[in-house]
């Protein structure tokens, strides 16, 4: 519920972007400069975050964030100028998202599953999709109704009233704390008690060697590219690139729908797969067929022909929403099921900051340099190619990932 609310309210700034540059006559660069600012907090909270829950457990840090995000988004209705809104939603709200993002969530799934991660993963990253698909769809039929203005004080008012409370009565950071065990976890003393004294005699050689470890390289750059092409380019400019196409307030919403309710499926299948098949070739494959599907749409961008095919068809759009969707977050569960094999102890909440972290800058980068690219060129046809091009690199990066090695010996991998 926390992350469908929070990231899904991430994942509504493309709606925004059309009314904004209206609001505060702007043009689409400088309210992609604003998603760019915006990842970079949200990118460098990342490790801060996961050294915070190490200390201070999931639920504190999750239900704070929920609070920040409620009142910032709230006050969004009161900005006169661009660089207020800058201040608000790209800086303020960012530490929010960052509290309430896929960290808190990863660490909270490696407290309370020993067994089925990759399942667990799975939903937990279909609440992201689950959370677009409700979220996005909603506030743009919401912006045409009733304005962008109104739309905010619902969003915020919706967390404040309703998400907060629910997560301040529920949720709990660590299983003992209702005395009961993860699923799967060891079922006598003895072993919790040799599990423990393993993780002490690893945890100085995993703190001092996770930047020397091969592993740690080959999810970060893919994770970056990750970033890039999703919550970054898609994410963020799909619905100004409808819009730029001209198709209609319903296609677009229909199409965003689509992308995240196939990004749930996706994303939950696989989870399950994750947990039975080789991960490194899973994240190869799923970063080499997101690829293509940039590929089919970029197809329709080489003519004015071909363009004048794609908008008077807008089920080619839905395919593209449906193909994407499908591979859009279902990376997140094997990276991450690679990385709790790579890294364990208490340096995963540092080294899972890390990895975010990563996805957050490519995030940035994959944000502001399409609405650039589009006020100079008025199209998105370059940065649909560099995103195809990165997607193929980072499947060659993953396909050449080592096997997992025993925690010992991550020093010298």
């Amino acid at each position: 519920m926390g992350v469908l609310a929070a990231q899904g309210l991430r994942y509504c700034f493309g709606a925004f972007m059309e009314p904004w540059e209206q609001e505060f006559t702007a043009s689409r660069s400088m309210v992609s400069a604003i998603s760019f600012v915006s990842f970079i907090v949200f990118a460098l909270s990342q490790p801060v975050i996961g050294k915070l829950i190490d200390k201070h457990g999931v639920k504190r840090i999750f239900v704070y964030s929920i609070v920040l995000l409620g009142v910032t988004t709230i006050l969004t209705y009161f900005s006169q100028n661009i660089w207020q809104l800058l201040i608000l939603y790209g800086v303020i709200s960012s530490l929010g998202f960052g509290g309430a993002s896929g960290v808190t969530a990863t660490i909270a799934v490696t407290k309370w599953f020993h067994k089925k991660q990759g399942f667990a993963l799975g939903l937990v990253e279909a609440g992201f999709g689950a959370g677009q698909m409700v979220m996005v769809s909603s506030s743009l039929f919401l912006i045409n109704a009733f304005g962008w203005k109104s739309t905010v004080l619902l969003l915020g008012g919706f967390l404040l009233l309703i998400v907060f409370p629910l997560l301040a009565i529920f949720l709990k950071s660590d299983p003992a704390e209702m005395g009961i065990k993860a699923l799967g976890a060891a079922g006598t003393a003895e072993k919790q008690q040799q599990d423990s004294m393993e993780t002490k005699e690893t945890q100085p050689i995993l703190k001092k060697g996770y930047l020397f470890h091969r592993g740690f390289w080959f999810l970060i750059i893919p994770f970056f590219i990750c970033g890039f092409t999703t919550t970054g380019l898609m994410d963020t400019h799909l619905i100004p690139f409808a819009q730029a196409c001209g198709f209609s307030v319903a296609v677009t919403g229909t199409a965003v729908s689509l992308l995240a309710a196939f990004n749930t499926g996706g994303t939950i299948v696989a989870g399950i797969l994750a947990d039975r098949f080789d991960n490194r070739k899973m994240i190869a494959w799923i970063y080499f067929f997101r690829g293509m599907t940039i590929v089919f749409l970029v197809i329709f961008l080489t003519s004015a022909k071909w363009l004048g095919f794609f908008i008077e068809n807008p089920w080619l759009l839905f395919v593209f929403s449906i193909s994407f969707g499908i591979v859009d977050f279902a990376v997140v569960a094997p990276t991450v099921k690679l990385l709790a094999g790579y890294f364990r102890g208490s340096s995963l909440g540092v080294v899972t900051g890390f990895l975010y972290m990563s996805h957050q800058l490519g995030s940035a980068i994959g944000s502001f340099l399409p609405g650039v690219f589009f006020d100079r060129a008025g199209s998105y046809t370059s940065s649909l190619v560099t995103a195809a091009i990165l997607l193929m690199l980072a499947a060659i990066v993953s396909a050449c990932l080592p096997k997992q090695t025993p925690q010992r010996e991550a020093k010298a991998a």
